[in-house]
């Protein structure tokens, strides 16, 4: 894919500090972070190394990543490798994607208990799989194994919590003595699906409640009164709670090219920018509401970041988790057994090509070889020098 046009980078350096001075009391240290982060992304503010051709030795400077996971140029490297750890956890069956999402009178509370109601969102989520897929009147009756992982974005950077769920079609008899598949066109009934996620969601967030965990401030502070908490509970619990299943997307070929458009995103990429000046932002957006239909949308620099920055997650909190026979205190034991069940020696899991280690030279696609590391203070005293070649493509 060509070098976008445009980059968060640019609307960072161009309303950054506009947008410091206005949201200077409402910005978090792990933001702040984020915004010096990508606007120092392969820049000489993190120093680099000299590459040189072995074949007919060409020169240029490279220089390091900030390796951010809310950077949009940070995660190709970190995506291909969580995908080649995947790849011997396939299974040769076919797979299935569901998405769950919470209603929006709920998305405030969220946003001023993230941690704690994000984590509630993977708990109940993952309980209604599990739940509705162990009971053999829902068509299966197994054990499954399964991963979710959460994007808090919709496609205008609007917060839309959302978890999806990438889960092999079948499981476990509850006797691990054989495999139990699915049909190749249905997993799970989304309409039972629902309001198990939702009872199971309302009861968390009431057990939180009565342990004291929420906070409420701004636009939630009524709910503080009990009444009005319990009023607001009776709402909820009388919505729609939306779980829709994608198409299945065929066997274990397919599962991790279909992966890399949704793990280790960001709320949005740099190919989706149209314009970046000082006084606006446009960008592409869908509506995935009205047939995927194309729009764009044109904001300030500083309302663009605003939206960003509201996608910078908690310090440490995984937005990848395992469920299941996937999770971590079972996959080594029951995993193989899934393979022994299906006939599928380990050795036969399909394997992603080895990553290029070694850089080809933009001149003669011979090896690249790193000759020599810099400090940015080294960088800055040797281009003032001109004793560098300052190629950074």
């Amino acid at each position: 894919m060509s070098r976008p046009p445009f980059e968060v980078a640019d609307i960072v350096r161009m309303a950054g500090p506009q947008f410091r001075q206005r949201y200077w009391r409402a910005l978090t240290w792990p933001q702040i972070k984020v915004l010096n982060a990508i606007v120092r992304c392969r820049t000489s503010a993190l120093g680099g190394h000299r590459d040189r051709c072995d074949h007919c030795g060409y020169q240029h400077l490279r220089f390091h990543s900030c390796r951010n996971r809310h950077c949009p140029k940070c995660q190709t490297n970190a995506r291909e490798k969580w995908l080649r750890q995947r790849q011997q956890e396939l299974l040769p069956v076919v797979y299935f994607h569901i998405v769950f999402s919470v209603p929006h009178m709920l998305v405030p509370l969220i946003w001023q208990n993230r941690k704690l109601l994000f984590t509630l969102l993977f708990d109940a989520s993952a309980a209604a799989l599990l739940k509705v897929a162990s009971d053999p009147k829902r068509r299966l009756g197994a054990e499954i194994g399964f991963f979710g992982i959460l994007h808090t974005w919709g496609q205008t950077l609007q917060r839309h919590p959302h978890i999806h769920y990438v889960v092999p079609g079948g499981g476990l008899s509850p006797d691990h003595t054989r495999w139990i598949s699915t049909p190749t066109n249905f997993f799970l009934p989304v309409k039972v699906l629902s309001p198990v996620f939702r009872d199971k969601f309302l009861e968390g967030l009431e057990d939180a409640v009565q342990h004291q965990q929420l906070a409420f401030h701004g636009e939630c502070l009524p709910l503080a009164d009990p009444k009005a908490f319990a009023t607001f509970l009776d709402n909820l619990s009388a919505q729609d709670w939306v779980v829709y299943a994608k198409p299945p997307f065929g066997g274990p070929e397919h599962v991790l090219q279909y992966l890399a458009r949704y793990t280790h995103r960001v709320a949005i990429s740099n190919h989706r920018l149209l314009t970046v000046n000082e006084s606006e932002v446009r960008f592409r957006w869908r509506d995935y509401k009205n047939h995927n239909k194309k729009h764009t949308m044109t904001l300030t620099g500083e309302e663009f970041l605003r939206r960003f920055l509201q996608h910078v997650l908690p310090k440490g909190f995984p937005r990848i988790r395992y469920f299941g026979w996937l999770a971590n205190r079972k996959r080594g034991q029951l995993l193989p057994l899934c393979r022994v069940l299906l006939n599928q020696p380990p050795e036969t899991a399909p394997m992603l090509p080895e990553p290029q280690i070694v850089p080809e030279c933009p001149k003669c696609h011979g090896p690249m070889r790193v000759i020599e590391t810099f400090t940015a203070d080294e960088i800055a005293i040797a281009a003032t020098s001109e004793a560098l070649i300052l190629d950074t493509s």
